[in-house]
This record gives C-alpha cells, structure tokens and sequence, in this order.
C-alpha cells in the first residue's frame, strides 16, 4: 500500500506545504535570478494541458493567434498615462545592449496594450478591417518583490487577448463574452474550480480600463486568488496610439477595445484547491495522464498485460502511462503517483493476473477497490467523470461554507481573519470602506448583484462587494 509522501500537514502551515507539494511534485523549480521560475516537464504538461483548452475556446470566438516582440520602446509607456503610472513599479528596462547604452531604452514586455496598439492603429483602416481579434501566447516580466512559484513571479507565461471594434457595445459584449464562456466555463469545467464571475472596483481595476470583469475563487485555505480578468478599454488606448477607422457613414471613428489574460498562475491554483495531504489532485478532463498502469513485479505476464491494458485504454481515448519500471519499488512509484494526483492508479500483480482482475486505486475520493481487468475499458469513463465532477462539488462547498453575509468594516476583517470570505452591501462600504479593509491587507475582490449576477455598473441597486485577504 502507497505511504504518505512526506509534506508539512495543510493545517499547520499552508505556505509550507504549497511549496513542499511544488518541489515534490516535480511542478517547478526556483530559477537562478530572484522570483523567476524553471517549470519542469510534469508542471508544464499540465500547462500545455490548459493552453490546449483555453486555445480552443478562444478560436471559437474568431480570435487568432500572433506573436508581438518581448521588448517595446519606452516612449511608447508615455502614450497612456493611466497605465504607465500603474505599471511603473515592476518594469524591467534594458539600457545597455550590444556593447554600448541603446538610444532609447527598451522595456521587457509586462503586458502588449502598447505595441500591440501601435500595430492597430496600421492595421484599421476601415469598418471592414473591424472586429481585429488577436491572441497571443507569451511571456512577460514584472518585477516581483516577494515571488512564490506560480502565484507570483518576475517572469511568467500567460496568454494575452487584445481587440477592436466598432461600437461601444461590440466591444462591452465581447469582453463579456470572454470572461464567461471562454474563461469560466474552462475553469468550472476543465478545472474544476468554482469561481464568482464579477466585477472589479474602481480601486481594483486593470490601468487604463474603463471596466474590469474578473473570476474569484478561493483556494484551501480560505484566501482568493484571481483567475483570470476580462477588460474594457473603451477609447483610452485609441487616443492614445490614433487607431481610427472608416466608417460605414464615411466618418473616421475611434475603435473601441478589449484585453484579457490569464496566466501560469493557474497552476497554482489548481495546487492549492484541490492539493491534501497526501499531494496534487488533477481534475480528470486536465490531467496529461488521467490513468497510471503499474506492473508490481517484473514478471513477464504481468509487464504483458499492463501493456495491453495501456493499449486498450488508449484506444478508448484515455490518456494513459504504463509504468514497468519494475527496478523501481512498487511503493515508491505508487507514491510518486499520488503525489502527482495521477487520477486513477490501476495495480497488477502475479496475483492479480491469476484473478483476473487489477487494484483500482482512485485519487480523488480515496480508496482501492479491485476489478475485472476486462472491464476497465467500460468503468473507467464513468470513474473520470465523477471524480471531476466531485472535484467541483468540494471547491464550490468550501466556498459556500466559508462565505459569510455581514454588515460592517469590522465583521468582514473578522470573516477574512477566521479564513473565510466575506458577502457586504456595496453601498454600506463603499470607497472609504473599501480603503479601511486595505488597512487590515482585506480587498474588495469583485462586485456582484444581488443574484449572483454580473453588474453593469459600479453602483447599481443591490451590489455585493466579495471581500477576502488573496494572494
């Protein structure tokens, strides 16, 4: 039977035993510059796992993908002054290339409005040229003072949406349409991770954007970390960088616009929601290796069936490894397993092939049970999806749990200090409520109506502020 790898229990030190489960895992690695990162192959798998997903549902929208250049001139953060300022602390600039100082400086790319916006502006002519829907997977660089692998570091990868249309309302829609069925329905779906769509404060919202849509979810140990973020932009980088196009009256109109983004940060999050004790629990529909075959001993029988075994689960269309590294202990690689939150493990032994059947050990709810080996094929589909779908129902319960409807500043620092979040009228809080929470490290991490819905505006009757300490 598979021991326990040895990490810091979640209940004595949650930080502890996030990056004990990172290193052990083989997720990532420290790099040799402070607060940049090494993925290694089990972690960027999973990444992979996620671009694939997400790419998907981006083309579904039209959108193509491009690729713009890591470093920009530093005249073009002048452009936008709203999103320099909020940009400036974690810019990385190179002065000096080439044996000698450069002309003009060049930033480490933190985020492309800027570029990719100078580009627009050439590539909008007319009303025919709209809507210009362009992603890019990348990474960028913002100087991180106090890195942790995956949630926070200097260098990270992500992907970034950028577009223009003619209308204000193609362009409100579209952002909109991003932040629901794009991201949420990847990370309720895929994930596994419940998330409240809503929007971000004036306080909290992206630079340079007239409205922020973001998803929220909380992780184990009760704080919020953002998912990803859907932004308008309106005209701000339009006048900025002059992209107008010929409209269909013969007029020449400013475009309007969206970015949206999100990042390796979801490795993180998939860490710490669905992370135990015992290591990583991967969400069956993400996982690179949704089953593990084992042989336990080196007897030829053995290593035969749990090849055909692999054979016939693969062509089933279930990701699988086959492991017969059978100079290995069995112990020590069911471990292994466990600790990469591999699904399903399925065990076959000498004794195993004399009854037919093979030890069936599931990840997520726990437990081992044996069975027919020639049923495997059939079981196993359904096995994957309930296992994703309980995955869902424990994210969603911690939240609801943890989630607390007060009424002041002070009932909500308690909630969030108890390890919770907290529900409060926005129009009890307001701004200089929002600034008090600030003072206890509290935030406001997004607004709702008062049905769960996404508001239209900051102030509309029955806004809830969602109010957590996050990372």
């Amino acid at each position: 039977m598979a021991k326990a790898p040895v990490l810091t229990p979640r209940a004595d030190d949650f930080p502890r035993w996030y990056q004990d489960l990172i290193t052990k895992a083989e997720l990532a690695d420290n790099g040799p510059v402070r607060g940049t990162m090494v993925i290694r192959p089990y972690g960027y798998g999973l990444w992979e796992r996620m671009q694939a997903e997400m790419d998907a549902r981006i083309k579904e929208t039209g959108t193509e993908n491009a690729y713009f250049p890591l470093l920009i001139p530093q005249s073009y953060f002048a452009k936008e002054a709203e999103h320099v300022e909020g940009f400036a602390p974690e810019l990385a600039v190179v002065t000096h290339a080439g044996g000698k100082d450069l002309e003009e400086p060049a930033v480490v790319r933190p985020t492309s409005e800027m570029i990719i916006n100078d580009y627009f502006s050439k590539w909008v002519q007319s009303y025919r040229d709209l809507p210009l829907l362009i992603n890019q997977w990348a990474n960028v660089v913002r100087w991180e003072l106090r890195p942790r692998l995956f949630l926070r570091t200097t260098e990270f990868l992500w992907q970034e949406g950028h577009t223009a249309h003619a209308t204000h309302e193609e362009a409100r829609d579209f952002a909109a349409h991003i932040h629901r069925k794009v991201y949420e329905d990847f990370m309720v779906n895929v994930l596994a991770i419940d998330s409240v769509p809503g929007r971000k404060t004036l306080k909290e919202r992206f630079a340079g954007a007239i409205n922020t849509l973001t998803l929220e979810a909380m992780m184990g140990d009760g704080k919020a970390l953002q998912m990803a973020t859907s932004h308008e932009l309106g005209q701000n980088f339009a006048k900025a960088f002059h992209t107008r196009y010929l409209s269909r009256d013969g007029k020449q109109e400013l475009v309007w616009q969206t970015s949206w983004g999100s990042t390796t940060r979801m490795i993180g999050a998939l860490v710490m929601t669905h992370g135990d004790d015992n290591g990583l629990r991967v969400p069956p529909r993400l996982a690179r290796v949704q089953a593990v075959v084992l042989a336990i001993k080196g007897d030829d029988a053995v290593l035969a069936k749990v090849r055909e075994i692999g054979d016939q689960l693969t062509a089933a269309g279930i990701r699988v490894h086959v492991d017969d590294r059978t100079d290995t202990p069995f112990g020590r690689r069911a471990v292994d397993w466990e600790l990469k939150g591999v699904p399903v493990r399925i065990e076959v032994g000498p004794r195993d092939l004399e009854n037919g059947t093979a030890m069936l050990a599931r990840r997520i709810p726990g437990g081992k049970e044996p069975v027919p080996i020639e049923s495997l094929v059939r079981v196993l589909p359904t096995i994957l999806e309930e296992d994703q779908a309980l995955l869902l129902t424990q994210s969603r319960e911690r939240r609801e749990s943890r989630t607390s409807d007060v009424s002041t500043v002070e009932e909500a620092v308690d909630a969030t200090t108890a390890g919770g979040w907290a529900r409060i009228p926005w129009a009890a809080l307001g701004e200089e409520g929002e600034a008090k929470l600030g003072e206890h490290a509290v935030t406001v991490r997004c607004l709702v109506a008062e049905d769960g819905s996404v508001p239209d505006t900051d102030d509309a009757p029955g806004n809830v502020a969602i109010v957590a300490r996050a990372y």
